[in-house]
């Protein structure tokens, strides 16, 4: 699971469980009715004590999505509710699925740079800069524009989750987005772990997001590698 001294925004490490298990609902990977493996083995191959494990089932159970028989198992329930902090994020590993993480490369107050497309009321904005991981596979780099007008973030109270952070930090709910999915060119500040050098064409998308508010508050656009991971949209 996640290195906390690497990744110190990361979610705890039984709350990236539960993430982990209901994003494998959502895709299908688990089915309603599917009896989970007994808990000592599923806390070995996901290298965590039983104690974090039941904790994260706990909080499966308390969404409806694991039910939990005395003397049997664990149960998916994929009735339940679904949401997860990362129900906005859309790509996922060529096999199918993976845990998001981000790792903070710059975070700056800044005017808004003249190739940005409009959005918000504010002329300055917080620009993040993060590599992203699926589980321990590097897959994109992004930029993040939140308007000024819709607050200001500080690296010390970010999480993982930027959408999480939002509503904690700021008491912003994104309520919707629009994502725009086409190819572009590897930025110039991408480091070097991400493997896709500067100036290739990889996948890139480009997503707004809406408080409560007419105009986008949010503009982002992320780079990823096609050799590694997939835009995935799914409908009910």
């Amino acid at each position: 699971m996640t290195d906390h001294a690497n990744f110190p925004q990361a979610l705890p490490i039984y709350v990236q469980i539960a993430e982990l298990l209901t994003r494998d609902i959502v895709a299908g990977r688990l089915i309603d009715g599917e009896r989970l493996a007994p808990e000592r083995d599923m806390a070995t191959e996901l290298g965590v004590s039983v104690g974090t494990l039941r904790k994260a089932l706990g909080i499966m159970a308390d969404k409806g999505l694991v039910e939990r028989v005395q003397g049997s198992g664990n149960y998916i329930r994929a009735s339940g509710d679904t949401g997860t902090v990362y129900a906005m994020f859309r790509l996922e590993l060529l096999e199918g699925g993976g845990l998001p993480r981000a790792q903070v490369l710059d975070l700056t107050v800044m005017a808004k740079p003249g190739d940005l497309p409009a959005f918000g009321t504010a002329d300055r904005g917080t620009r993040i800069r993060r590599l992203r991981r699926l589980n321990e596979t590097i897959i994109a780099v992004e930029e993040i524009w939140l308007d000024a007008d819709a607050g200001l973030i500080d690296q010390g109270v970010m999480s993982e989750s930027l959408y999480a952070t939002y509503r904690k930090s700021l008491g912003l709910w994104i309520t919707r987005a629009e994502d725009r999915v086409s190819l572009g060119r590897v930025p110039a500040w991408a480091p070097e772990p991400f493997g896709p050098r500067p100036g290739a064409t990889v996948g890139y998308i480009e997503r707004f997001s809406w408080a409560d508010r007419p105009a986008p508050i949010e503009y982002s656009r992320t780079w990823f590698d096609p050799g590694t991971a997939v835009y995935v949209q799914r409908l009910k």
